[in-house]
């Protein structure tokens, strides 16, 4: 049997959760640009402090890293459970002789 090579404790799983939690932070950072406008001596506070500004946009962020951490810190499948499964699945599937 063959034992795969993992890399600091991460599997596909912890992988997704990562990625998932890049996305998420990348679209909050992108709801909170902008905000200028054409002529630099006009001012818009409504564009400026808007509610996807101020409110989703962290929110988004925050659970971002949330996930991020969540995605560290979640840990794999131990080594006895990856020994457990090959052989749970070889016992299940041999043919019954008669």
């Amino acid at each position: 049997m063959k034992n795969p090579i993992k890399h600091f404790g991460f599997d596909a799983k912890n992988y997704k959760w990562l990625l998932v939690g890049l996305v998420i932070n990348m679209i909050g950072y992108i709801l909170m640009i902008g905000g200028n406008s054409e002529d630099p001596n006009v001012f818009n506070e409504d564009d400026l402090f808007s509610t996807t500004r101020i409110t989703i946009a962290p929110i988004l962020i925050v659970s971002g890293f949330v996930i991020i951490l969540w995605g560290i810190m979640k840990k794999g499948a131990t080594e006895s459970e990856e020994l457990e499964k090959p052989m749970a699945e070889a016992t299940a599937e041999k043919p019954k002789k008669k």
